[in-house]
Order: structure tokens, then sequence, then C-alpha cells
């Protein structure tokens, strides 16, 4: 059974930084693309950053370019994110979620998810 574990959220000032965590359990689980979403009240979920498999490959929404990181670490099954200089507009519940085949923005192609882990950012 594939679980993905998400930890890090919190309360933060705007300009203030967090970073994500997502561990992977399940003995053969062995995903390539990792990524991450949010989902804010009242909102639709969207996409924020994709990994691929063996780091090379990265992509982030526009709206978080430039001040969130993903990275991952294969043997530990775990994938992070991290999240600079922070805006009101950032506050949502993250989600972390794999996939088997190759990156991709769109949620509903991702195979598994993670419970999600709030971040709220005051002004």
């Amino acid at each position: 059974q594939v679980q993905l574990v998400e930890s890090g959220g919190g309360l933060v000032q705007a300009g203030g930084s967090l970073r994500l965590s997502c561990a992977a359990s399940g003995r053969t689980f062995s995903p390539n693309a990792m990524g991450w979403f949010r989902q804010a009240p009242g909102k639709e979920r969207e996409f924020v950053a994709t990994i691929s498999a063996s780091s090379t490959f990265t992509y982030y929404a526009d709206s978080v370019k430039g001040r969130f990181t993903i990275s991952r670490d294969n043997a530990k099954k775990a994938v992070y994110l991290q999240m600079n200089s922070l805006k009101p507009e950032d506050t949502a519940v993250y989600y972390c979620a794999a996939r088997n085949g190759w990156v991709t923005t769109e949620f509903n192609e991702y195979d598994y998810w993670g419970q999600g882990t709030q971040v709220t950012v005051s002004s």
C-alpha cells in the first residue's frame, strides 16, 4: 500500500519561508514524477511544481517561479518544497502527489496523493 505523508506546514508572516516535506511509503513504490499542488478555500486545486525521477527536470507555476524550489531524495522516497518570500495568496492546503508516468501539471493524472498540510501566510 502506497502512502504519501506531508509535513512542514504552518503559520508564517509574509516574506517568510517554509519547507514542506513529503515522505512516501510502500516497499516497491518508486514513482517517476512527483509534484506539489495546492487548494485555497473556495478554489480549485492548482499545480505548484513538479520534478522528474532523476531531478533533471523541474517545472513551476508562474505564480511561484523564483520563490519556490522543488527537490527530491529518491533514497528516502521524499520530495520537498522550499517556499521563500511567501505571500498571503500562497495560503492553501498543500498536497504532495506522485505518478508512474512523466511529469505533468494536470492533477487528475497523478496516481497517489497525500492528505495535505495547511500553509497560512499572514500579512
